[in-house]
């Protein structure tokens, strides 16, 4: 009795918040779905062998593309014990202009943003990767996960970038706010196919837009080569049209350094063929966060990015995709604890910067746990 109660009391929770989002929605609010492909993006879509006609897919015997919902999952998020927000302030390293020299200088060095958004500088070249500057990951101003701590840098006091790399086009890796920013600026915009049709919906220049699907490397950045690479994910920003787009990862091979950036992934064998065909990687930058036993087709947890770390092989491995919004149920620092035990665990050399801090990867320091209450 007290079970079917509580799946009550959670369906209508969910029915009062669609109402007030709705009430409170704007023109601006509904621009944030984007807009789906059409015309020759669509055209060159239907001819990709992971689309089936209808949607992109994952390859057959890789398991389901979304998560799905249910009432348990509605009672587990309303109603579970776990501590999904921090209960203290987080430190964080405030940037400005003057923090980054107008051109990258050589060498590899990482600046973790929070969740995926990371300023990486490769061989000279500098890219942000999935921009995300808003509050909330969410169409709304008002409901959806909200920041755990300002972003380090302002949108504005970027330094000059020679692209920015969107892997997919879910709420927490695409920021409407940030690509209507960053499109005055002329920067190359690298993502996968599909996307691109929210981009221009948004104002951006097609000339600034690469779309890659899978495998497919982009000659837009001499001197580095650049390869969409597979992640096993979904995609989707209007609930009503799931799979428009692709889901990819990004391998960066420059003369000196080689990087790998998962975006949003659950397990997949591919990871193997990746490292044999563009490590071994410097730097893994592995989602690590909002896993579940409920979706686990889709996220990969700390164990198995570490997994996946190694199969690259991978030398410096760099968590993200954590201790920023609240997306699934387990404890808002579990990911980086579990991450640095299974780094402990299999010898490998983890980074974990506090929100703003660079690391020069070719001298990584030691994990101060700067997460943990004082």
């Amino acid at each position: 009795m007290l079970k079917k109660l509580l799946i009550v009391i959670a369906v209508l929770a969910v029915l009062l918040m669609v109402v007030i989002v709705l009430a409170y929605t704007t023109t601006e609010n509904f621009s944030q779905f984007g807009a789906s492909p059409t015309g020759e993006r669509l055209a060159r879509i239907q001819k990709s062998p992971l689309f089936d006609g209808k949607q992109f897919r994952n390859p057959e015997g890789w398991g389901e593309e979304h998560m799905g919902m249910s009432f348990g999952m509605f009672t587990r998020w309303f109603f579970g014990q776990e501590v999904r927000e921090p209960e203290h302030a987080l430190p964080v390293v405030s940037l400005d202009r003057n923090s980054f020299t107008d051109k990258p200088e050589p060498g590899l060095r990482v600046t973790w943003l929070g969740h995926s958004t990371a300023i990486l500088e490769i061989d000279n070249r500098r890219i942000l990767f999935d921009p995300v500057w808003s509050e909330r990951c969410s169409p709304s101003t008002i409901m959806g996960p909200e920041r755990f701590f300002p972003v380090p840098l302002r949108i504005e006091d970027l330094p000059p970038l020679d692209a920015v790399m969107i892997s997919h086009d879910h709420f927490d890796h695409l920021d409407m706010h940030a690509i209507q920013y960053l499109k005055d600026t002329g920067v190359k915009f690298i993502t996968a196919l599909g996307v691109g049709a929210h981009l221009e919906y948004w104002g951006v220049d097609p000339e600034q837009i690469v779309e890659l699907e899978w495998w497919q490397m982009t000659d837009k950045m001499p001197g580095l080569m650049v390869i969409a690479t597979p992640a096993r994910h979904f995609s989707g920003r209007n609930p009503m049209k799931a799979n428009e787009s692709l889901w990819v990862s990004f391998a960066l091979v420059g003369p000196y350094h080689r990087v790998f950036f998962s975006g949003d992934s659950g397990p997949f064998p591919d990871f193997a063929e990746i490292g044999g065909k563009y490590g071994p990687f410097d730097l893994t930058m592995m989602k690590v966060g909002a896993y579940s036993d409920d979706w686990p087709a889709i996220h990969l947890n700390p164990e198995q990015a570490m997994e996946a770390h190694r199969a690259l092989n991978g030398r410096v491995f760099l968590p993200v995709h954590w201790g920023t919004f609240n997306l699934a149920y387990h404890r808002w620092d579990e990911p980086i604890e579990r991450a640095l035990k299974a780094a402990e665990e299999n010898a490998v050399t983890i980074i974990a910067p506090m929100p703003g801090q660079t690391v020069d990867i070719e001298h990584p320091p030691s994990v101060e746990t700067w997460w943990r209450a004082k």
